[in-house]
């Protein structure tokens, strides 16, 4: 079920933003959206996707929807992870003519004030701009040790492996030329959690789309819990280089 329909007239972007239990942090993020788009030199969306949340976020999202019409929501039945979230909302964004469709979490992870910047550099022609941790400028905040050291590394595998020169291949805080998606083929891509953001960048960079690299601080989530997974991180370990196998096959000559 979809609330709030949009033309999408002219040049216009989307914030795809997917909830599961995000009741304590929707409408605060909402709010700082709402003061990120007016610095914006374009009107721009926001695309609540959410997976059925037990705890009433589907319900706030409809109130903020109601209230707001820059705010929809794309109601799905059960969590089906990051990745199925975020396709369903690539092709609603599509279907409704935006230039430009951006992700980002909805636990203030990712800075709100950081919308205007990467939208901008799409603007400037950038086919796919980062929200980058690792290039300078970016960072963390209130992370341990061991965790720096597994996201590091996970991006260091991730960029040798597949031989991309990007920093920060596990990002979720991005925006995309409409031509991009429409490029990729989004039936094929089959990866979920942080694999899903990798294989995403990667298929990008075959098709040989600009990517550029903004500087941003992810600061761990204060409210609500963590969803990342033991599958989550053993996904990666796996689809990684079939990735890379897969796009070397599709490289070798027929006959």
């Amino acid at each position: 079920m979809i609330r709030g329909m949009s033309t999408a007239p002219g040049e216009q972007f989307v914030i795809c933003l997917p909830t599961y239990n995000e009741r304590e942090n929707l409408e605060r993020m909402v709010e700082a959206l709402a003061a990120s788009r007016e610095e914006c030199t374009i009107n721009g969306d926001v695309l609540i996707v959410d997976d059925g949340s037990p705890d009433g976020t589907g319900e706030i999202a409809d109130a903020l929807a109601a209230r707001l019409p820059w705010v929809h929501v794309l109601h799905r039945t059960e969590k089906q992870g990051l990745g199925k979230a975020y396709l369903a909302a690539f092709h609603w964004a599509l279907e409704r003519g935006y230039s430009y469709i951006l992700e980002m979490d909805c636990d203030f992870s990712h800075d709100p004030a950081r919308v205007p910047a990467l939208v901008a550099a799409a603007q400037q022609g950038a086919d796919l701009v980062l929200g980058s941790r690792y290039v300078r400028g970016g960072g963390v905040r209130d992370w341990s040790i061991v965790r720096r050291v597994i996201s590091r590394s996970g991006c260091l595998y991730a960029r040798i492996l597949l031989q991309l020169p990007v920093n920060d291949l596990t990002g979720g805080f991005k925006c995309f030329r409409r031509g991009v998606l429409e490029a990729i083929d989004l039936a094929d891509v089959a990866a979920e959690g942080y694999t899903f953001q990798i294989e995403m960048t990667y298929r990008a960079a075959l098709l040989g789309f600009r990517i550029v690299e903004l500087p941003i601080t992810f600061t761990d989530r204060v409210a609500g819990g963590s969803k990342m997974s033991r599958r989550i991180v053993l996904e990666a370990s796996w689809r990684v280089p079939s990735l890379r196998v897969r796009s070397l096959r599709q490289q070798l000559p027929r006959g």
